[in-house]
């Protein structure tokens, strides 16, 4: 170690909280497309935008990203392996030394496709369930979804894909299925990822019916704990670290600091968790490309300047929790200086019970009843499957005017 370098966790965080110049892991939504409509998707995706951007802009931002050493993007949507080039950009993006993980439902990762991602270098997939039954998975992403996506598992592993992820966002319905899911992953030599439900998007509609309990937070956190590194969080709940030890990891809100979010039409955001107006930091098109927009946000310098506790200052806890998810507060009408609404110590509760607080309205709404006049309630999942038609070139004029998944027809 050189000489007075200090590479401590502390030192670490302070120094990622006043930004980097590029972000540690950046999100890229490809499309709002989806053959799903999860009740819980943090883009309410469903439909795909027309003005996405095209393979030629894509291939642009990821020339981008590696002029500034990003050295993986993670590839989400939507679906993204429904739109006709994914294949094309994920094989560009290895090319040029930028490393691609993605999430998919497993729609399209038939066996070929699975020995065609083994082959290749630089690639991680990550495989959403929600449950670990189809009967608590289905409930939350679909009638099927759940066979669809042990499928994809299935065929990875019989192709030698090495360590795929298996990804959970924790329900208070599936937050007892902890130890099932390990299991279906290590029978597969996969991976447990766990992620916290966020109340953005259509999960909006659907948080205060599933995110766990205060007893259902601690379990999680014993849980966490006894698994230490061998599951993944993605520094997801930190702000269980009121509880007493911190989870492996950060620990912290790396919003515009070390991470950021780039949706299908080119708006940057802080988080992949924050897609709203407020933290819309500019677009990579019209405001001089993606590190323009890294370097010199408005939002992002405000974002990397020192923050204050708030009214949460004054908590023994604050130092490891650090005021928990800006989302969370964000999306549940709560102060970002306040505690989180799933604060372990109760704070969140008190806030909750506010008569004043106003929960924001969605800037953007993708979901596949929005605007068509099907009238169907948002709660409801949805599965489209593989239809015969081949998939258009370019998507379509208006976002009702055909089917916005490309190769894609409604299930009977």
């Amino acid at each position: 170690m050189t000489a007075g370098t200090d590479l401590t966790p502390v030192s670490l965080v302070q120094r990622f909280e006043r930004g980097l110049t590029a972000p540690i892991c950046m999100t890229w939504e490809l499309t709002y497309a989806c053959n799903l409509s999860c009740v819980h998707c943090l883009s309410a995706s469903g439909r795909r935008d027309p003005r996405e951007l095209g393979t030629a802009q894509c291939e642009a931002v990821i020339d981008e990203l590696r002029a500034m050493r990003v050295f993986y993007v993670n590839i989400g949507g939507g679906e993204p392996t429904v739109r006709p080039d994914f294949w094309h950009l994920l094989d560009y993006a290895v090319d040029h030394q930028v490393g691609v993980k993605f999430s998919t439902n497993g729609v399209r990762i038939d066996l070929p496709r699975a020995r065609r991602l083994a082959a290749t270098d630089y690639v991680d997939v990550q495989v959403s369930l929600d449950g670990a039954t189809a009967e608590v998975n289905d409930r939350v992403r679909g009638r099927g979804s759940f066979d669809l996506a042990v499928r994809a598992l299935d065929n990875l592993a019989t192709a030698g894909f090495r360590d795929a992820k298996v990804s959970v966002v924790v329900t208070r319905d599936n937050v007892g299925q902890l130890d099932e899911f390990k299991r279906l992953a290590d029978d597969r030599g996969a991976t447990l990822r766990l992620t916290r439900l966020r109340p953005s998007g259509r999960g909006a509609d659907v948080w205060d019916d599933l995110h766990p309990t205060a007893h259902q937070q601690r379990e999680l956190y014993d849980w966490l704990v006894r698994a230490g590194e061998n599951v993944l969080t993605g520094d997801s709940f930190f702000h269980l670290a009121g509880f007493g030890e911190t989870l492996p990891g950060l620990n912290m809100c790396g919003a515009g600091r070390v991470v950021c979010l780039i949706d299908p039409v080119g708006d940057v955001y802080a988080c992949p968790f924050t897609i709203h107006e407020t933290f819309r930091a500019g677009n990579i098109l019209t405001d001089g490309g993606f590190a323009q927009v890294w370097s010199t946000s408005e939002l992002f310098q405000r974002l990397r300047e020192p923050q204050s506790g708030g009214a949460c200052s004054s908590c023994g806890f604050y130092d490891s929790c650090r005021g928990g998810c800006m989302a969370a507060k964000f999306f549940t009408g709560l102060p970002l200086d306040g505690p989180d609404p799933e604060c372990v110590q109760g704070h969140g509760q008190d806030a909750l019970a506010d008569p004043q607080r106003i929960v924001p309205a969605l800037s953007l709404d993708h979901s596949h009843r929005t605007g068509c006049g099907t009238g169907e309630s948002p709660r409801e999942p949805v599965l489209v499957q593989i239809g015969h038609r081949p998939a258009p070139a370019a998507p379509p004029v208006s976002a009702c005017a055909e089917s916005p998944l490309a190769g894609f027809t409604p299930a009977g």
